[in-house]
């Protein structure tokens, strides 16, 4: 009994396999682009066959069937017209004779007696239907027999021996031959050219489809740690080229985002090295000297570098929020009165520090997050504090459907090349007094993100005056109204 169980799963095992293999193979979502256009280009060809082949036979047939119909038609008339004048006997022998399409003709006297006939047939009537003069019909078919197959038509005559009618026959068998004939010929050259059409197909698409095989292969091939590379553009301008082209845009915007992101985790990592390293040798010195643990210590070291550090983390986490595309729901879009935000900065400004604060203020209000336009301005206001040397000049006002805040300081300016870098992370054009003025080089990159979060723009450029005079800088935001 074990003996059979352990042969009989192998088999069972096998039939498996092949019901999965039949399923995957007469399934058609299974199939590859290539078989699945190969078919359906088939069966179209397929179809468009038959039905062309039918109509072919149908219109051959109808054309000789009415072709013969006519020749009959016509040697009726022939016969009568001339009966009109003459007796059968004097008849011309060659309207009597038969060709390609008339298969035979019989004239029968009233009595149904065979007054004249084709040569070589026999004298059975073609019917036991007699015609008056000028009267005319069609019999459809007349089998005689088996070789005798016509489409007979009769017509009435008056003679000088008395009244006949003439029988025409139009041979069935050439026009029955002649379609056969044509029919099997399209059943020989249909199915030589469905694998024609199958064959070119099939390489026509393979060869459509190789570019993107090696596009496939290529990006199959490339790795996170391979940055630079790129896949094969075919020649042409076709979609696959097309498509090749917006992989490597694709791929260069993916290595742009890997640099940054190293360049990120880099200068985070180094940002965050210096409190850590003032926090863990105050702690390493007050661990070996606990007297040396005061007030003093920890309100000039430990503190200071805790705050730094956990502004820079808050920082960090801002920006990781954008790159998510998460800034936009940070808080509750509300109506933000930016002249008051202004005017807290102003007095903020001027606790704080001996710079002088100078406002042109109008009532300004927008929609979006407090907090976030709250934190906006007070990076670029912060910003420009570090770098003023006597005076900072804050504003805001409305244009058009746009509110515009504009913050100068009379510091030393930013370089023309250096103005679109600096919303950059980390960018900071003059370290040494940034460090010690505790900038980690991220307020700009949050106040640009913020300002795109709310659809607005952010700009700077050498300051114009607004009551300052000499150098500085001059920043501009301008945030979109809220439309009614």
């Amino acid at each position: 009994m074990h003996s059979l169980c352990i042969y009989a799963q192998p088999r069972r095992y096998r039939l498996d396999a092949m019901n999965v293999i039949g399923e995957s193979i007469l399934h058609p979502s299974r199939w590859s682009v290539r078989a699945r256009t190969t078919v359906a280009s088939t069966l179209v060809i397929a179809f468009c066959l038959v039905i062309a082949g039918l109509a072919l036979v149908f219109v051959l047939a109808n054309s000789l069937h009415l072709s013969a119909l006519n020749s009959s038609e016509a040697r009726a008339t022939q016969l009568v017209q001339q009966l009109t004048g003459k007796s059968p006997a004097d008849l011309d022998p060659s309207l009597l004779s038969t060709d390609s399409q008339i298969g035979i003709v019989q004239i029968v006297d009233a009595d149904h007696r065979i007054v004249a006939q084709s040569p070589g047939t026999d004298s059975d009537l073609l019917s036991e239907r007699i015609l008056g003069p000028d009267e005319s019909d069609t019999y459809g078919r007349v089998k005689k027999s088996d070789n005798e197959d016509y489409w007979l038509i009769g017509q009435g005559a008056q003679t000088p021996a008395g009244p006949v009618t003439v029988f025409v026959g139009a041979d069935r068998e050439p026009v029955e031959t002649v379609v056969t004939t044509v029919a099997v010929l399209l059943a020989i050259a249909g199915p030589l050219v469905l694998g024609l059409a199958a064959f070119a197909t099939y390489r026509l698409v393979g060869s459509a489809l190789a570019p993107v095989e090696r596009i496939r292969a290529r990006v199959a091939s490339i790795s996170s740690g391979r940055q630079g590379e790129r896949v094969p553009v075919p020649s042409g301008n076709d979609e696959i080229a097309r498509l090749a082209t917006t992989m490597n845009d694709m791929l260069a915007r993916l290595d742009e985002g890997a640099l940054a992101q190293q360049r990120f985790v880099s200068d985070a990592s180094h940002e965050l090295r210096s409190p850590l390293s003032t926090i863990t040798t105050a702690l390493e010195l007050a661990h070996r000297r606990p007297d040396l643990l005061d007030d003093a210590l920890i309100e000039d070291a430990l503190l200071p570098e805790a705050r730094r550090m956990r502004q820079l983390i808050e920082d960090l986490l801002i920006l990781a929020r954008s790159d998510e595309s998460e800034l936009e729901s940070i808080g509750t879009v509300v109506d933000v009165d930016l002249d008051d935000i202004l005017f807290a900065e102003q007095k903020r400004i001027d606790g704080i520090s001996e710079i002088a604060v100078t406002a042109t203020v109008a009532p300004v209000r927008v929609s979006g997050d407090p907090r976030a336009l709250a934190r906006m301005v007070r990076n670029l206001v912060d910003n420009a504090v570090r770098h003023s040397e006597t005076l900072v000049h804050l504003e805001c006002s409305e244009a058009g459907h746009e509110a515009h805040i504009v913050i100068e300081d009379d510091g030393p300016g930013i370089p023309a090349a250096e103005r679109e870098r600096i919303f950059g992370r980390f960018v900071r054009l003059d370290q040494p007094r940034s460090r010690q003025g505790g900038g980690s080089g991220l307020g700009l990159a949050i106040a640009s993100e913020i300002v795109a979060a709310h659809h607005g723009t952010i700009s700077v450029r050498e300051r114009v005056g607004c009551g300052i005079t000499g150098g500085g800088s001059r920043f501009e935001v301008t945030i979109p109204l809220p439309t009614d």
